[in-house]
């Protein structure tokens, strides 16, 4: 399982490192779009929300690589990975098998990664929630019942 992990860890990493790399250095070529899909990678393009996609690529990528932040890694590539699927289910299908490949290695590495993102779906314990509002409630309490004293009250209490 270790050795899995390794591997889809490696070709995630990988990918995006590649892939978010080449929109700022444009060592490869990638074939024209047209068009929704080629007016949605021009819109992007035009507002530069392209080269921010591509940071979180690079930067996920980089760290899912290292091996020490894989889950930090997997946290920033997730919502890519979730627009690189909607994009090529919804505007260019025939992208879709190497989404799918992704996705797929996405989620075995959020599984892998389970006991580090357990906290996310963690309820807070009743007793504290009601802890937490009954103390702001006595806080805005007190606060209303001093603004409503007298200046010469104020100074006595």
């Amino acid at each position: 399982m270790k050795i899995a992990t390794i591997i889809a860890r490696s070709l995630l990493g990988l990918l995006f490192a590649v892939m978010g790399s080449n929109e700022f250095l444009h060592f490869f070529p990638l074939p024209p779009m047209s068009g929704e899909a080629g007016a949605f990678i021009g819109a992007m393009f035009v507002t530069h929300y392209l080269y921010v996609f591509s940071a979180f690529e690079v930067t996920g990528g980089l760290l899912l690589l290292t091996g020490r932040y894989g889950p930090l890694g997997l946290t920033l590539v997730g919502p890519v990975v979730v627009n690189i699927l909607a994009f090529h289910i919804f505007m260019a299908p025939s992208g879709l098998p190497v989404a799918l490949v992704v996705s797929v290695l996405a989620l075995f590495l959020l599984w892998s990664y389970r006991e580090h993102f357990a906290g996310l779906a963690k309820p807070v314990p009743r007793r504290q929630q009601d802890a937490t509002s009954s103390n702001s409630a006595a806080v805005v309490q007190q606060t209303v019942r001093v603004s409503e004293m007298t200046p010469l009250a104020r100074r006595s209490s």
